[in-house]
């Protein structure tokens, strides 16, 4: 039997520990996200707190853990008859790979039998197996939306339906959804954040004494891991009585009138959308009260729910800080990622506030307004002289850039057409070599004209299926791929005019929006001076992007061949280590060249590549160079102008007024 780390033995991560703890006495809660860089044991917390959970008592034989004191009507197992006697078992955690598949998760028709007894039966996933226990999700933003949305569904509402092949199956799924990610890998979406109950950021200590203890610890366990754990036994045993104590106490908290409208009043005063916060922070302040023994929230409750509750419903745009502020800029407070004095202004207000009267809101502060185009106050690279970096401009919805082909199965997503093993199922075919993705409807169909002739051949008659090789198909299924976008952008002199600068940065960060709501890859490479860079290689963080996009300084000459040079060195990197995610290019320049070799050739060693050239060029006098270069590129050519629909020709105007 493999023996785990011990929770206690955990050193630091305080925070995440206490919303772990918090949700095994209460699941309500919703689940906690761990986001933090790599490295910092967020692993090893979450799988070491199944052994603190409670016992269960379950049907024996029922494969959807039933409990005998209240079993589940609709268990697919069931009716299960009252009175029997429970068998006892530890909780489960459960852990869903990210390369799982929705039959895989939610469950499916039990193909082996439907073919060879002819019923249908259905075959339980992986939220079955968690039900009463932890489903841990390991680097959750690289899961497929379909799926996140499947498993918070079910977290929400403690049901798993499944309606497929002819099966329809409704079985209880109450579970302590955990997931952890590592944020340079990418984002989850803003509204996927807000359906996990508690959010916890985990960074490793710079203290060195700290550090020194949990490698003394992590070797002893390694070294020995069932001594390790004997040495924390006594600890472990204190915890999972904690836990089970405060789950009895629970239902008897109160929750009194103050403290409610203290929860209401500083999810109102941190702006928040929706009211499931309010909802998470007041059950996480009742189990807080029930954790720590008492039988009524107070302010302290309160005030440690926001901090655990509130930080990742901040974010309301994919470039805000995942941890409370807009751009990083006030709202991240301390390590909660919260603002502190903001957090303790709402809960003095709420104190002083009449029962009856309305929240009006914290005022706007400065920030709050759009940016006026001046010079950057991050601290990026500096800039020359009288070329400070340029705030870009809002972003605005942009028209689809895709590659016109359709690709052959690469990773999910939302740009380019891909016929694969992932999308809508648009027909059948007889598989080519190995089969990778029944269709059994198809199959059925195949088979069903030569039973009666086969059943003869076989000597008997029957109601069982007989299946040949030559009857067996395969799913076609067309859908969406995710791409690698790699934006190349002009920052030469050319470029560098204040108003026109501000434009051209609106328009590529309007571009990463949309690259991010698409799930694609996104690098960047900037070329000004004498040379060209690459300003961030392949990643899935748009966050990361969008930063150095802001830090974007300009000026000097214009060398478009080497920056094409390089955006080619960085797509053959990527395409030996991602070879099946199709890059798009586009480069954004006015066409221009005024340093290095004509660009003509660097361009033709492009021809392959899906390229869009975004045409920054302005005036009444217009030389066309980047419609050459994006005939050279074998690509297309869009103005700056066309490339939002709606309201970017508003927002062209503005731009060449205040120029």
């Amino acid at each position: 039997m493999t023996v785990g780390y011990p929770f206690s033995a955990v050193v630091g991560h305080d925070d995440l520990k206490l919303a772990l703890l918090l949700n095994a006495v209460s699941p309500a809660i919703g689940g906690v996200l761990v986001r933090g860089e790599k490295g910092t044991a967020k692993s090893t917390v979450v799988r070491s707190l199944a052994a603190l959970l409670p016992r269960v008592a379950v049907v024996a034989g029922c494969r959807f853990s039933c409990d005998p004191a209240a079993p589940d009507p609709s268990c697919p197992d069931g009716p299960h008859a009252s009175g029997l006697s429970p068998q006892p078992r530890p909780a489960r955690l459960v852990e869903l790979p990210v390369g799982a598949s929705e039959d895989r998760v939610a469950g499916s028709l039990d193909l082996e039998r439907a073919l060879t007894e002819g019923v249908k039966a259905y075959e339980p996933g992986l939220l079955a197996a968690a039900h009463r226990g932890v489903l841990y999700v390991d680097e959750v933003n690289l899961l497929h939306d379909h799926l996140v949305d499947l498993l918070l569904d079910a977290a929400a509402m403690g049901v798993a339906h499944v309606e497929r092949e002819g099966v329809s199956v409704r079985h209880a799924a109450r579970f302590l959804l955990v997931g952890t990610m590592n944020p340079e890998e990418g984002e989850l979406r803003p509204q996927l954040l807000d359906r996990f109950g508690l959010a916890v950021e985990v960074r490793a200590s710079r203290d060195p004494a700290e550090r020194a203890e949990v490698v003394r610890r992590r070797l002893a366990f390694d070294a020995g891991p069932a001594g390790f754990a004997r040495a924390y036994a006594g600890g472990e045993r204190d915890l999972a009585l904690r836990i089970a104590a405060a789950r009895e106490r629970l239902p008897a908290v109160a929750l009194p009138d103050d403290a409610l409208r203290k929860i209401t009043a500083v999810c109102a005063a941190f702006d928040v959308e929706g009211m499931r916060a309010d909802l998470v922070m007041a059950r996480t302040a009742v189990a807080l009260a029930a954790w720590e023994g008492r039988d009524e929230v107070t302010s302290d409750d309160v005030r440690t729910a926001a901090r655990l509750a509130l930080p990742h419903r901040r974010r309301r745009d994919p470039f805000d800080d995942p941890s409370g502020g807009p751009g990083g800029g006030p709202g991240d407070g301390k390590d909660h990622g919260i603002d502190e004095e903001r957090l303790e202004q709402a809960l003095a207000d709420a104190d002083d506030a009449p029962d009856d009267g309305p929240d009006d809101g914290p005022d706007k502060g400065p920030d709050d307004g759009p940016d006026d185009g001046g010079p950057s106050g991050g601290g990026g690279e500096q800039a020359p002289v009288n070329q400070a970096p340029v705030n870009p401009g809002a972003p605005y919805r942009t028209r689809l850039l895709a590659p016109e082909a359709a690709g052959r199965g690469g990773p999910a997503g939302r740009r380019g057409r891909t016929t694969g093993e992932s999308g809508r199922t648009v027909g059948a075919r007889t598989p080519d070599g190995r089969l990778r993705r029944l269709n059994l409807a198809a199959t059925l169909a195949a088979a069903a004209p030569h039973q009666h002739r086969r059943g003869h051949e076989r000597g008997r008659a029957g109601s069982r299926l007989v299946l040949r090789r030559e009857d067996l198909r395969e799913s076609l299924r067309e859908g969406r791929e995710s791409n690698l976008v790699l934006f190349c952008v002009d920052a030469s002199g050319s470029m560098a005019a204040r108003a026109r600068m501000r434009a051209v940065k609106g328009a590529v960060l309007s571009l990463l929006l949309d690259a991010y709501q698409r799930r694609d890859k996104v690098g960047l490479v900037t070329f000004r001076g004498a040379e060209a860079t690459v300003a961030l290689p392949p990643t899935s963080s748009v966050d990361l992007a969008s930063a150095r996009l802001a830090r974007l300084a300009t000026g000097g000459r214009t060398p478009l061949a080497a920056g094409l040079r390089r955006a080619e060195q960085v797509l053959a990197a990527e395409r030996l280590r991602d070879p099946r995610r199709r890059p798009l290019l586009v480069v954004v320049t006015d066409g221009r060249h005024t340093a290095g070799p004509d660009p003509v050739t660097a361009a033709r060693r492009l021809s392959g590549v899906a390229s869009v050239v975004v045409d920054c060029e302005h005036g009444p006098v217009r030389l066309g160079l980047a419609g050459r270069l994006a005939a050279a590129l074998g690509g297309t050519a869009i103005r700056l102008e066309e490339l939002a629909a709606g309201h970017l020709a508003a927002v062209v105007r503005d731009v060449r007024r205040v120029a």
